[in-house]
C-alpha cells in the first residue's frame, strides 16, 4: 500500500455524510484489502481474539482483539482500555499500512494508541453505543471495514430518537470527528456471505483511536 497513493486518494473522494459521520465509500482497493487482512492475521496471531462480556455478565456476539497500546475490555467491572491481552502479553504493535489509512484521513491529529479489531461472524451485532471510553474526544475515530457488508446505523448525541443507516461494504473506511464524534452507532446486522474476502465469511471491523 503506498501512502502517497492513499494521501492523495483521501483528498479525490468526497465523503458521504451520514449523521454527521463521514464514510469514503471504496476508499481501499481488492489488493489494498488483502494486503491489510494479511497484517491483522498477524495481529491475531500474537494476540488472540477473545469474547467479552457485557457488564450483566452476558458474552458479546462480536469477537476482539487490539493493537498498539492499549486494548479494549469489559467485563462485571465495566468498559475499559487495558495495557495487556487478556492473556497477560502486550498488545503487538500497529501495523505500518493501518497507521497509514490514518494519516491519510486525519493527519492533524496525534497517532492512534489503540487499533482494535471486531470479528462479526453470522449472526453478529453491534448496539446503539457511544464511543467514550478514551480520555478527551476532540481527536476522531476511524472506521475500517472490510469483508461482509454491514448495516452502520447512526443516531444523535442521545440514545433514542431518529436515526440514519448506510451499507458498509469491504474497502469502506468512516470518520467519526467534530460534533459526531459521542454520536450512538452500531451494527444492526451483517449480510454474510456478501464478500470473499475473509476466508469463512464475517465481516472485520478496525477502528483506531486516542485513548489518553
Amino acid at each position: 500500500m503506498d501512502f502517497l497513493k492513499l494521501n492523495g486518494l483521501a483528498c479525490e473522494l468526497s465523503p458521504i455524510s451520514i449523521g454527521g459521520i463521514d464514510v469514503y465509500k471504496g476508499f481501499l482497493s481488492i489488493s489494498d484489502q488483502k494486503l491489510l487482512v494479511e497484517e491483522l492475521r498477524k495481529v491475531a496471531v500474537a494476540a488472540p481474539v477473545f469474547s467479552p462480556k457485557t457488564k450483566a455478565g452476558r458474552p458479546m456476539s462480536v469477537r476482539l482483539t487490539a493493537a498498539g497500546n492499549f486494548g479494549w475490555y469489559s467485563d462485571h467491572a465495566g468498559y475499559r482500555y487495558v495495557e495487556r491481552h487478556p492473556s497477560g502479553c502486550a498488545w503487538p504493535e500497529i501495523p505500518n499500512l493501518i497507521l497509514s489509512i490514518w494519516q491519510a484521513l486525519v493527519p492533524d491529529s496525534p497517532k492512534p494508541e489503540c487499533c482494535l479489531l471486531n470479528f462479526y461472524g453470522e449472526g453478529a451485532r453491534m448496539g446503539l453505543h457511544q464511543d467514550r471510553d478514551e480520555a478527551r474526544f476532540e481527536w476522531p475515530v476511524v472506521s475500517i471495514s472490510l469483508g461482509d457488508e454491514g448495516l452502520f446505523r447512526v443516531g444523535g448525541l442521545e440514545r433514542g430518537g431518529k436515526t440514519a443507516s448506510i451499507w458498509l461494504q469491504s474497502g469502506d473506511v468512516a470518520v467519526m470527528g467534530g460534533a459526531a464524534r459521542l454520536n450512538y452507532h452500531g451494527i444492526d446486522r451483517i449480510k454474510f456471505g456478501s464478500s470473499t474476502l475473509l476466508k469463512d465469511g464475517g465481516r472485520l471491523n478496525v477502528t483506531l483511536r486516542v485513548v489518553t
